[in-house]
């Protein structure tokens, strides 16, 4: 085979598991909210966990566009600009959302972007408190505006972070900081940004089903094993309760009452724990569908299951994914663009840099580096 093909087969299998890991945690938000019961036919509602999902994603695209075209960033507050656009989509404080970021566009359209010309981001997709309580105040300054949460949206919004790599993993601690003050919803967003990386880039190379079998647990144990380079974002008691939970994967899989233990509510560290174990007890590729119904049974099924989808995605790709689920989804083209453009932007930087002329001359209205 040569390096040509090996090359494009390389960039096409990275491609399917970001594509995977973005379309895995929409199908399971969905699925969990509905307790595992979705209607027979007709549209699949998106979660709110996944269209906050979607402006994180674009938001760190906009983030790196920024900073090659203005040498610096501050990606949160790029990010936070993201969820007030979604905020003037749903209705929230339209006017401190216009008087904070509208002025600075001048005669320009606010919200702008093409993600705020998707309709289904408008639309009222379950509550999430905490997310909008901080949004509420987007006049204070950025820093103060946290409530003190522990809430999951901190970590399933934030699970895109994981494409841009493991240097972005504490970048997911600030973002959740940005509307959920408590420590250990900060600490969770950025653990569960390694763990998706690692199942991202744990390498494939052969195409057996036993090895893709053994794929997902490698990934997660390989993740758990890195978090204690994140310092104050994964503690020693933290670090101990994700070991705990993937042994009891592989000693015990799909035990209801022991995800109920270690998912017992709807907090960003239940959330990840009970998508470890259920991801590490379902590894196979095969597995998938059971995976995200067994998730489904935790007492905040729509959060376990997001962040297993997102898991289990990641190391198998979007073909793995059950077709007649994703192509029902109501966001399924959005979440499959903005995954393919994650990749662009970090690749080859499409709208070129500060120097250096870009090669697509729509990306700049596309994603505004603001």
């Amino acid at each position: 085979m040569s390096d040509e093909k090996d090359h494009r087969i390389k960039v096409l299998r990275t491609e399917s598991r970001v594509r995977g890991m973005m379309l895995g945690l929409a199908i399971g938000d969905t699925l969990g909210a509905a307790r595992g019961k979705l209607p027979t036919s007709g549209a699949l509602r998106a979660g709110v966990s996944t269209q906050l999902a979607c402006f994180t994603a674009e938001g760190v695209i906009r983030a790196m566009v920024r900073g090659s075209h203005k040498g610096i960033c501050h990606p949160p507050s790029v990010v936070l600009h993201a969820y007030c656009r979604w905020a003037v989509m749903q209705g929230i404080e339209v006017d401190r959302m216009r008087r904070r970021w509208a002025a600075a566009k001048g005669d320009e359209a606010w919200p702008d972007g093409w993600l705020a010309d998707v309709p289904v981001l408008g639309e009222r997709r379950g509550s999430a408190p905490a997310t909008v309580a901080a949004l509420s105040r987007i006049e204070d300054p950025y820093d103060r505006i946290a409530t003190p949460s522990l809430g999951c949206h901190a970590l399933t919004r934030t699970l895109p972070v994981a494409v841009a790599g493991t240097g972005w993993a504490r970048q997911a601690g600030e973002f959740a900081a940005l509307t959920h003050g408590d420590s250990a919803a900060q600490s969770a967003a950025a653990q569960a940004a390694v763990l998706v990386h690692h199942c991202l880039t744990t390498p494939q190379e052969h195409d057996s089903s036993d090895h893709s079998d053994r794929a997902l647990r490698e990934a997660l144990e390989m993740g758990i094993a890195a978090l204690p380079s994140l310092g104050e974002r994964a503690t020693a008691d933290e670090h101990g309760r994700l070991l705990a939970a993937f042994q009891h994967a592989v000693d015990q899989p799909a035990q209801a009452p022991l995800l109920i233990r270690l998912a017992p509510d709807a907090t960003a560290p239940s959330a990840l724990l009970g998508g470890i174990y259920t991801a590490a007890s379902f590894p196979g590729r095969t597995q998938l569908r059971a995976a995200l119904e067994f998730a489904t049974s935790a007492p905040d099924g729509d959060s376990v299951a997001c962040v297993t989808g997102a898991l289990v995605g990641a190391v198998h790709g979007f073909e793995a994914l059950p077709v007649d689920l994703v192509s029902r989804h109501e966001l399924a083209w959005v979440l499959d663009t903005l995954a393919r453009d994650m990749l662009s932007q970090i690749v080859d930087s499409p709208s070129g840099s500060e120097y250096v002329a870009g090669w697509d001359s729509y990306w700049w209205d596309r994603y505004p580096g603001w």
